[in-house]
């Protein structure tokens, strides 16, 4: 018994040092009130990019085909009465970017080949399209002469040119040039007709000699024939309050603008896919 009460003793002894050092519990600090975050400062907004401008026509480096687009923007007002007295014939100046269509079509037919547009003096075409009265007149060395001076120095292998071209009112012997409106006849008995007529010349860039074009074979010739008996592709019929009460309204016209650019891309897209064939 006594053995046993000195060892309770002794492990009492040992305890009560042990519970002396045990850790009081850790007092919670009163809450500090949070400091408000600053906001963030803003950004400053970065500026607009500027809007992309157009790209600039290549006028540096290889050339493999200058485009020379001289329809030159005149558009026809015409009026055919059932005799030559009754006729009317006026060209307006428009500013309807006839030519930047004529090289956006070109550029579109000649797919991947490279292009550079020939930029010429104002009424450089002047007297080709409006040439003295001459017996013996030879428009095709005209226009090789006048594009030999207009190319200058740009060295490109070929040039493609687009020009006013010229037509014959089917049943008459009235010309019809260049881009325009006609009205035939008289009063309530008339008919209205938008036309495109344009030319495409190939020059060779060293020699300036005119090129033999795609339609200049016999399968060409009686296509050709065959696509008109049926309806002259050069003409669009429409109806006569497009046509304009005076010639210089026509050139704030925005349905005739809309329209002639219409029949003319629809012109250019099967004329001159064929030339970039060859």
């Amino acid at each position: 018994m006594v053995r046993i009460a000195v060892s309770v003793v002794a492990l009492l002894t040992l305890l009560a040092p042990a519970a002396a050092q045990t850790p009081p519990a850790t007092t919670a600090l009163p809450a500090q009130t949070a400091t408000p975050a600053k906001p963030a400062a803003k950004k400053a907004a970065k500026p607009k990019a500027a809007p992309a401008k157009p790209a600039e026509q290549t006028t540096a480096g290889p050339c493999g085909i200058g485009v020379i687009a001289a329809t030159q923007d005149p558009f026809v007002v015409e009026k055919i009465g059932l005799t030559v007295f009754g006729n009317e014939y006026a060209e307006v100046p428009v500013s309807w970017g006839l030519d930047d269509l004529v090289f956006a079509r070109v550029r579109a037919a000649a797919g991947a080949t490279p292009l550079r547009r020939i930029a010429y003096a104002k009424g450089a075409f002047d007297t080709y399209y409006h040439p003295k009265p001459s017996l013996f007149r030879n428009d095709r060395e005209e226009l090789s002469n006048l594009v030999r001076q207009i190319a200058g120095n740009a060295g490109c292998e070929r040039y493609v040119v687009v020009t006013r071209g010229e037509g014959m009112l089917p049943g008459t012997n009235q010309p019809l040039r260049g881009l325009g409106i006609l009205n035939r006849g008289v009063g309530i008995i008339s008919y209205s007709y938008l036309y495109v007529y344009v030319g495409v010349t190939v020059l060779d860039g060293q020699t300036f000699e005119i090129k033999k074009g795609p339609g200049v074979t016999l399968e060409g010739v009686m296509k050709h024939m065959a696509d008109n008996l049926v309806q002259d592709e050069h003409l669009r019929k429409v109806d006569n309050s497009l046509f304009p009460a005076t010639a210089v309204d026509s050139a704030s016209n925005t349905t005739l603008r809309d329209s002639i650019r219409d029949f003319l891309t629809e012109r250019l897209d099967k004329t001159l896919p064929p030339y970039f064939a060859q």
